[in-house]
């Protein structure tokens, strides 16, 4: 099993006639992903064609693309200046699963079209900034690379991308349910809390791998969660134990005030609800071989 995305989830892409959404788009068909359509106004009619001779039809909106294919997961590969219309069509469209890649999207965009999502009630959003979503052996939506890792008991979610990648790598031999990156942007759809209960619910999750880095407070309120909700081994990591307080560092959320939103802070935060914390992404890796072991 999986969460979020599995074998049954067909997938467009908006903006799949872009460079980007058109590179990403034949990494996800080599990995098996079910693309059944693309999205760009003005192109409706068209098609593209892939290697492995894979041919994508192009719509002119995502309404049409549900109609036409039956698609419940977008992902989305939109300049930011289009990326909210982009999210609103596909929240009209009642797609469940939009998976917002474009990075370097205005806040004030990015609050909107999450609150506008969270209204319809019918999509839920990962991203913005976000590598995506994989569930190994089953489907890609995103960025991640498919051939670092394989289907397995462990669950991931990750602020960061390029962590997502090197704990995916670190564990490949062990695998996972599911890998999400939530990306690390201020204002984003799925949080950490969202997975942890998605992944506690699913039955071939056996543990939890949960990535965090500096700035905020959203990995003190997932500690919290796990207390009250979640009876699976998770394993943690914080990315920034080096960075200088009162510094912005890379993400856009990354902003340290006082002790609050340390990593330290948000390392001492997960450990007094039994979340065990690496120093590093390795040693974070060593940990969860030491539970997936002992199960």
């Amino acid at each position: 099993m999986a969460i979020f995305l599995d074998s049954n989830s067909l997938v467009i892409v908006q903006g799949m006639t872009g460079s980007e959404g058109r590179k990403h788009t034949q990494r996800m068909i080599n990995f098996g992903t079910k693309i059944v359509g693309g999205v760009t106004p003005g192109k409706g009619g068209q098609s593209v064609e892939f290697d492995g001779g894979v041919s994508v039809p192009v719509f002119g909106s995502v309404s049409e693309a549900v109609a036409a294919t039956g698609a419940n997961v977008t992902v989305i590969f939109v300049p930011a200046k289009f990326t909210k219309g982009a999210v609103h069509e596909a929240v009209d469209a009642k797609i469940p699963l939009g998976v917002v890649i474009t990075e370097g999207i205005a806040v004030h965009d990015s609050a909107e079209f999450f609150q506008y999502a969270q209204n319809s009630g019918a999509t839920r959003l990962i991203g913005p900034n976000c590598p995506g979503i994989i569930s190994p052996g089953q489907s890609n939506a995103g960025i991640i690379p498919a051939n670092i890792t394989k289907q397995g008991p462990i669950g991931l979610v990750s602020k960061s991308g390029t962590l997502t990648y090197q704990m995916m790598y670190e564990l490949r031999d062990i695998g996972f349910t599911t890998g999400v990156g939530i990306g690390g942007d201020p204002v984003i759809g799925t949080t950490h809390i969202d997975c942890l209960a998605a992944f506690e619910a699913d039955p071939e999750t056996k543990a939890i791998v949960m990535i965090g880095e500096i700035g905020g407070d959203a990995e003190e309120r997932a500690a919290d969660f796990i207390k009250a909700n979640v009876t699976k081994p998770v394993v943690g990591y914080v990315a920034g134990f080096t960075a200088p307080e009162g510094k912005t560092m890379g993400h856009a959320g990354a902003i340290v005030s006082g002790s609050s939103g340390t990593a330290q802070a948000k390392k001492e935060a997960l450990e007094a609800v039994g979340v065990k914390v690496g120093k590093t992404p390795s040693e974070t890796a060593v940990l969860m071989r030491e539970i997936i072991s002992s199960l």
